[in-house]
C-alpha cells in the first residue's frame, strides 16, 4: 500500500497557468544558453541585448502566470478559511518588489 503525502497549501496540480509558466521558463532556459554562447562568441552587443530583453519579458510573463495561479487558488482558499490577511500581505510585498519599492 502506497501512502500519498498530504498536499501542502498552494501545491495545486499542474494547472493551465503553471503549465504555461513552465513552458515560458523552459524557453527562457534555452534563450539564456543561447545568450551565453553569443557572449562567448563575441557577437554584436545589440543582438545580445535584444535576446536579454526577450528573456526578461518571458520571465515577467511566467511571474504573472504564477501569481495568477496563486490568487485564483491559494488566496481564494485563504478567503474561504478566514486567513486572508497573510495572503494579502504576501501579495502586497510582491507587488512592492515588482514596482521597485
Amino acid at each position: 500500500m502506497t501512502i500519498m503525502p498530504e498536499r501542502t497549501p498552494g501545491a495545486a496540480a499542474l494547472n493551465e497557468e503553471k503549465r504555461a509558466a513552465l513552458k515560458a521558463l523552459k524557453t527562457v532556459r534555452g534563450q539564456v544558453e543561447g545568450i551565453i554562447r553569443m557572449i562567448e562568441e563575441g557577437r554584436y552587443c545589440v543582438d545580445i541585448s535584444n535576446q536579454l530583453l526577450a528573456s526578461s519579458a518571458l520571465l515577467r510573463r511566467a511571474n504573472v502566470l504564477v501569481l495568477r495561479q496563486h490568487m485564483h487558488h491559494c488566496v481564494r482558499d485563504a478567503v474561504e478559511h478566514g486567513d486572508v490577511d497573510a495572503k494579502l500581505d504576501e501579495i502586497s510585498d510582491l507587488l512592492a518588489k515588482i514596482i521597485g519599492r
